[in-house]
């Protein structure tokens, strides 16, 4: 009589199929929180969001974009007569913008305004590279790492091709001809050139993670590939595939002003942060503020994106499991 009434209690004592359902929620929600919380916590990451914030608006809000007016009365495109010899009339106390923030360049045009031009096309691209390199680094690194065989085998070593050849090389051989296009299929020849360590990331991700037991769970109920790809094992590596679109982002903007410096990247009449160093090279001993304000926010972005990049890695990092109360 005893032994049934703690087999009863045993039998009660054993959660449902809807608590189960719920304590996976609970915990997956916890797992949510507890990286929100790492992430905010992380102080550079904060100081990188919040500085570039502050550049994306400065520079799609002060010249306008796509046609829509900014809140700057002068054209990055025009030319005029020299003020003051170009010199910025920008001063901090008392604050005043005058009427040449940044100076004017060797042709007369508005350095603020050329500059903010060159800010919203670096941005641009940065993002589409990272974007297009997520997209093909991630499918490359998922099929290799999850099918093995052969399509491992094929995808890998296109992926040991492409990384055997400097990236600046490939580029430099083509980007001249791409960027002629507009600075779209320039950012997107970029993302192709430049996928190859993710592809490598998720690859490692894909080949433990299909071994363990909720991948054989799927396969035992029938779950297709496609399936088992994409809803089972790619959520379990987007931490991965999160920061190094981050630091992809990064990298891309330095190779966009590397290749702009060389005359190899965006094209007259547009302009980016790198070609406006390039194009005002020759002033560098009598105007050295052409380089400093394009090169500072060419810094400022690179360094913001890293810290983002910081703070969302340590974020996912599993590692890190003490969250303060």
């Amino acid at each position: 009589m005893t032994l049934q009434s703690q087999d009863t209690d045993i039998s009660t004592a054993r959660p449902t199929r809807d608590q189960t359902d719920r304590i996976r929620t609970t915990e997956a929600k916890s797992q949510g929180r507890l990286i929100r919380e790492r992430f905010f916590r992380h102080k550079g990451a904060l100081a990188g969001i919040a500085l570039l914030v502050l550049i994306f608006i400065l520079a799609f809000s002060s010249i306008g974009f796509a046609g829509l007016p900014g809140w700057w009365n002068k054209e990055y495109d025009v030319l005029a007569p020299r003020f003051n010899e170009g010199r910025p009339t920008l001063t901090l106390w008392p604050f005043s913008l005058g009427e040449h923030p940044f100076g004017q360049d060797v042709l007369g045009r508005d350095y603020f305004a050329l500059t903010m031009r060159g800010t919203q096309t670096s941005l641009i691209i940065a993002f589409i590279v990272g974007l297009v390199a997520m997209v093909i680094g991630t499918t490359v690194g998922a099929l290799a790492g999850y099918f093995r065989g052969w399509t491992e085998a094929f995808l890998m070593r296109i992926t040991d091709v492409v990384i055997t050849i400097p990236t600046v090389v490939i580029a430099a051989a083509v980007a001249g001809i791409v960027a002629k296009a507009g600075i779209i299929p320039f950012a997107v020849f970029l993302g192709v050139v430049t996928w190859t360590g993710l592809a490598r990331l998720v690859r490692g991700e894909f080949l433990s993670l299909r071994e363990k037991e909720f991948v054989e769970s799927a396969k035992s109920v029938g779950a297709s590939s496609f399936r088992i790809i994409f809803r089972h094992i790619l959520p379990n590596t987007v931490g991965v595939i999160i920061v190094s679109t981050t630091l992809a982002i990064s990298g891309a903007i330095l190779l966009e002003t590397a290749l702009s410096y060389l005359g190899l990247g965006v094209v007259a009449p547009d302009t980016s942060l790198g070609k406006a160093i390039n194009d005002n090279r020759s002033a560098l001993t009598v105007r050295p503020w052409l380089f400093l304000w394009p090169g500072a926010f060419i810094i400022g972005i690179a360094l913001a994106v890293n810290f983002i990049g910081d703070g969302l890695r340590d974020a996912f990092d599993p590692k890190q499991t003490r969250v303060k109360q």
